[in-house]
């Protein structure tokens, strides 16, 4: 990270103390050196790793805060966003990341192993081939959101109303969450002023 990215990382997220800072220094050094092994970030994103990958799943932080003790299951994680980072600001949360695609989940567990993240799991899994519940479930972009959500809504625990989907998602998709009633759309624009973020919301429904 460079300076100017840890000044932003501060400027957004004053909670976040040293050694979680320490943690996203060294998360970016990893990524970095794990995608010239096994690319799972494309080269245009990797050398804007911290704004379109780190910055962008805290943002869910900002709007929602996780408690203690509470289960996160992170669908389509990819290369670990925003499983991995949301992990570093919430220690006392367990993560479960999964993803269809080995090599991405062999780069998650590495970074976690790396970075000493106890609270995450990677799993090569797709989301109907599991079964456990958990508090919530995140995403980013997978796919439209109806169909995000009707494969994983079989993942969520029913026995209190935080429970739910947190999906970062850009552009305009009203049409896509008109069979919803519980459902918040939060402008991520109104929280962080770079550029990328102008589009980008987080779509926050109820179980």
């Amino acid at each position: 990270m460079e300076e100017t990215e840890i000044a932003l990382l501060k400027k957004y997220f004053p909670a976040v103390t040293d050694k979680q800072t320490n943690i996203f220094v060294e998360i970016c050094e990893l990524y970095k050196f794990w995608n010239k092994k096994i690319n799972v970030i494309s080269q245009k994103d990797i050398d804007n790793l911290f704004i379109r990958h780190i910055l962008h799943s805290l943002s869910t932080a900002h709007f929602f805060s996780f408690k203690a003790g509470e289960t996160v299951i992170d669908v389509g994680t990819g290369g670990g966003f925003p499983g991995i980072p949301l992990a570093v600001i919430f220690p006392e949360v367990n993560f479960t990341l999964i993803d269809s695609t080995g090599k991405k989940i062999k780069v998650v567990n590495e970074i976690k192993e790396a970075a000493g993240l106890k609270n995450v799991k990677a799993i090569q899994k797709r989301s109907n081939e599991y079964r456990e519940r958990f508090n919530f479930v995140t995403g980013r972009a997978v796919t439209a959101f109806p169909a995000f959500y009707d494969s994983v809504k079989h993942l969520l625990k029913k026995q209190n109303n935080r429970n739910g989907i947190l999906y970062l998602k850009g552009g305009s998709f009203n049409d896509e969450l008109k069979r919803f009633k519980k459902v918040k759309v939060f402008h991520l624009k109104n929280f962080i002023k770079e550029d990328f973020f102008e589009t980008k919301k987080l779509i926050y429904l109820k179980k």
